[in-house]
């Protein structure tokens, strides 16, 4: 007999205040050949949505380094701990 296995989804969406204004960071747990990361996505001022990905190093979700606005990068470590807050 062959066993289901069930994978939870997890999905949110997190205020954060990011160079000066209210944004809207959604993010999206997901699997890549064994490793957990998120994908995130956010909106800039111009209405284009910017997409990266972050990933566990050691204790802390890191962003995997890529050309980003510093108003994403410099909110790494709240992000990171959004994460934390909701995988607990």
């Amino acid at each position: 007999m062959q066993q289901i296995q069930f994978v939870k989804n997890i999905q949110f969406t997190r205020l954060i205040k990011a160079d000066g204004r209210l944004r809207e960071f959604n993010f999206r747990k997901m699997r890549v050949l064994q490793e957990t990361l998120f994908s995130i996505d956010v909106v800039d001022d111009r209405g284009n949505r910017i997409m990266f990905r972050m990933r566990k190093d050691d204790q802390h979700w890191t962003i995997i380094p890529q050309p980003l606005p510093q108003w994403i990068t410099d909110q790494e470590k709240r992000m990171s701990e959004m994460i934390e807050e909701e995988l607990a």
